[in-house]
């Protein structure tokens, strides 16, 4: 029997990120992980041909660079083999009349290309733009607390200190906004609203769900300011270095190693057994970065004094599901909206509001949608060393589907199980592709279609396919985040803690929820 002073129950960023905080304040660490390889959702793989590296979930590394976690670890880190790519030229939308509208790191770029739809948003983004640098401070930092805590009241205390009710006012209204009435109330043109709103559809927020502007408006503004970044060669840098590290500091990593339950001794959780029947235990802390339904579904033995906390946990809703189409290419697509969208990291393809509405109404009742939103990466167009010389990968990400499909909104694909319709529905995400890159098929050398169930299977955190481990409405979001009660990592269990994606402050690479786990229970 092996005896540390935590066990952590996967090596997604968030699970590692806790290891490493606490391995560096002298916590003896185990990181037990199903796969053969750490990461979670953040994997790159050559999945269609040799020499073609394919992030297989995660691409975008920007809140990673931009962590708390990474500024305390950033030099460490980089000695561990750490290097982001910059894209300067973050995203773009397409539009069916054959015109883009683009963000980038040029500030009077971005003003030119949205002053030619009109002169009005031109000057209410900058305005925007010149704005967020006194909301940015409280809204992060907002972000980066443990909710609720001192640290999340202070928040509040210094922006009302700032700004007074106003500013404390554009913030919660901010929080609680569809994108709709957020853009709305801004903007006037429709490609300018689309081109952000988009971005709602990466957190599952429709145009006219409440709660969901910040996303758009923070992924407007910071790619604006600071730009987007990728990983050198992969997204797996940021986990090859944080599994270095963690290794170099004396850490446990226990890959191939399902967990069959979660030990408990004396009322409190005090290790894990594994599935070949070797029990680690943990003298402080059990850590599972496991969605929390995974965790008390089959992790926390039946027996646990929980109360109605699993029931609570078993409503903990997915998000819409989602499918990766992963292209290895002889050459990128050429857009017909202008070659200039070549050096864009991620273009997407949900032209308005309405469609995208749209699409959300048929995946919530089961159906395949008749023009899912689509996210073209384009990872080589920065970092060339992902596929052989003169080569490309694209990455697709076809948002929002059912996780059981009840029929076709197109009345084409009479399929109702994923494996045997996810060719079918990637065959009718390439033609949309093809309609705004004409030519673009022609240039697929090879493909890997990973539908909602292979998702899941690849990572049961991804329930029914759900990239985001529990939807992000306001019901399950902030202090309800998983759970009223339990925002704050801590299960009924004692010594049992929570972090990852399901956990406040939800999905992305920011590894908020291992970080700052660590620190609470480090001090």
């Amino acid at each position: 029997m092996d005896s540390f002073d935590a066990v952590i129950i996967g090596a997604g960023h968030n699970g590692l990120a806790a290891a490493i905080d606490l391995t560096f304040k002298g916590w003896r660490v185990a990181v037990v992980e199903r796969a053969d390889v750490a990461g979670g959702a953040v994997k790159t793989r050559e999945v269609t041909e040799p020499g073609f590296r394919h992030d297989l979930c995660a691409m975008n590394l920007s809140m990673f660079a931009g962590s708390a976690f990474h500024a305390r670890y950033k030099e460490a880190l980089a000695e561990h083999g750490l290097a982001f790519v910059p894209a300067p030229h973050c995203f773009a939308s397409v539009f069916p009349d054959g015109t883009h509208l683009g963000v980038g790191t040029d500030v009077a770029g971005t003003v030119a290309g949205i002053a030619a739809l009109s002169a009005e948003d031109a000057r209410a983004w900058q305005a925007m733009l010149d704005d967020f640098g006194h909301k940015a401070p409280h809204i992060f930092g907002l972000m980066g607390a443990p909710m609720p805590s001192l640290a999340s009241l202070k928040v509040v205390w210094r922006a009302w200190r700032a700004g007074g009710l106003p500013l404390l006012y554009d913030i919660a209204k901010l929080l609680l906004a569809s994108p709709r009435d957020f853009l709305d109330s801004h903007f006037a043109n429709d490609k300018l609203k689309a081109m952000m709103a988009a971005w709602g559809l990466h957190l599952d927020f429709a145009p006219d769900v409440a709660g969901g502007a910040l996303f758009p408006y923070l992924e407007s503004m910071t790619n604006q300011l600071f730009g987007m970044v990728i990983g050198k060669g992969g997204a797996d840098t940021i986990i090859s270095a944080m599994t270095s590290l963690f290794a170099a500091k004396g850490g446990t990593l226990l890959l191939g190693a399902p967990v069959a339950a979660i030990e408990m001794a004396g009322g409190k959780a005090s290790g894990v057994r594994l599935a070949d029947g070797r029990v680690l235990t943990a003298r402080r802390a059990v850590i599972s970065n496991v969605n929390p339904r995974v965790t008390f579904e089959h992790l926390v033995p039946a027996e646990a004094p929980v109360g109605d906390y699993r029931q609570a946990v078993a409503r903990f809703r997915p998000g819409p599901a989602a499918m990766m189409i992963h292209l290895a290419m002889d050459d990128l697509p050429d857009w017909s909206a202008g070659a200039a969208l070549r050096d864009f990291a991620y273009v997407h393809i949900a032209p308005d509001m309405a469609m995208m509405n749209r699409v959300y109404s048929e995946a919530m009742a089961g159906l395949l949608p008749v023009e899912p939103a689509l996210v073209v990466g384009q990872p080589t167009t920065l970092d060339p060393s992902r596929a052989p010389a003169g080569k490309h990968v694209l990455w697709v990400q076809v948002r929002v589907l059912p996780a059981t499909i009840r029929g076709d909104a197109a009345g084409a694909i009479t399929a109702t199980d994923w494996d045997t319709a996810k060719e079918a529905y990637a065959d009718r995400a390439m033609a949309i592709i093809e309609r705004y890159a004409p030519g673009m098929l022609a240039k697929v050398r090879s493909r890997l279609v990973l539908s909602p169930a292979d998702l899941e299977a690849e990572n049961p955190s991804l329930i029914g396919g759900d990239s985001l481990s529990g939807s992000h409405h306001l019901a399950q979001n902030f202090l309800f985040r998983p759970v009223a009660g339990y925002s704050r990592y801590k299960t009924p269990v004692p010594q049992l803690y929570l972090c990852g994606a399901g956990t406040w402050p939800g999905a992305g690479t920011g590894a908020g929820s291992g970080y700052m786990l660590a620190r609470m229970l480090a001090r």
